[in-house]
């Protein structure tokens, strides 16, 4: 099992879920955060502490998010290991709750 960061992430990246992660599985890209499924200890703890609700157990990702498992695989072998909050975006809040966002997705 591994916990999976889906579209509603995407320009948002609150980071509430890196402070309280023991093990380090966040990657950090530019406007998007991934679990390393390999790093993922399913500790559960991300989970609720994700503002924009953007985190689900692989088991329970809806349908429409399906493919944010395998990009999660994919983009945290690329970008780098976060274990520091930074700095939420400004524009945060304009940004959750939008759809589709996954065309806005910088890698």
């Amino acid at each position: 099992m591994t916990f999976v960061v889906t579209d509603n992430c995407i320009n948002c990246k609150y980071m509430d879920c890196v402070d309280v992660c023991p093990v380090d599985c966040f990657h950090s890209g530019p406007n998007f955060l991934v679990i390393d499924p390999i790093e993922c200890i399913d500790c559960s703890l991300c989970e609720p502490e994700c503002p924009a609700g953007a985190i689900f157990k692989d088991t329970e990702v809806p349908e429409k998010y399906a493919n944010f498992i395998e990009l999660n695989s994919k983009l945290s072998a690329e970008w780098p290991v976060i274990s520091i909050r930074t700095d939420t975006p400004q524009d945060a809040y304009k940004w959750d709750g939008i759809e589709n966002k996954v065309k806005y997705l910088s890698t």
